[in-house]
């Protein structure tokens, strides 16, 4: 999915109020946890993630599993904190139109 420059500034406004709804830490990304960020993609498609494993290479890493795995754009990452989007196809949670 290609989002334009606007999107991309609309979801971030709205990442901006949003609590972490996983927290990835010392044990890593499980497959546990890979799950819960599928079905909090479906559910909420914007979700905002705490990354908290090793250095900055590892945290990316990680990260970038993680969107290769759910099909997600990472909208935004600062720090340890990264929002992820991805549409629900079968019903949409939240309005890109522009």
């Amino acid at each position: 999915m290609v989002l334009t420059k606007s999107q991309i500034k609309t979801l971030r406004s709205l990442a901006h109020q949003l609590k972490p709804v996983v927290r990835i830490g010392q044990n890593g990304l499980t497959e546990n946890v890979m799950e819960e960020i599928r079905s909090s993609l479906e559910y909420h498609e914007l979700i905002k993630l705490k990354i908290n494993v090793g250095d900055r290479q590892e945290r990316d890493e990680v990260l970038q599993k993680i969107t290769d795995e759910t099909k997600s754009e990472c909208i935004q990452q600062i720090g340890n904190t990264a929002v992820l989007f991805r549409r629900n196809a079968q019903k949409p949670v939240i309005s890109l139109a522009k």
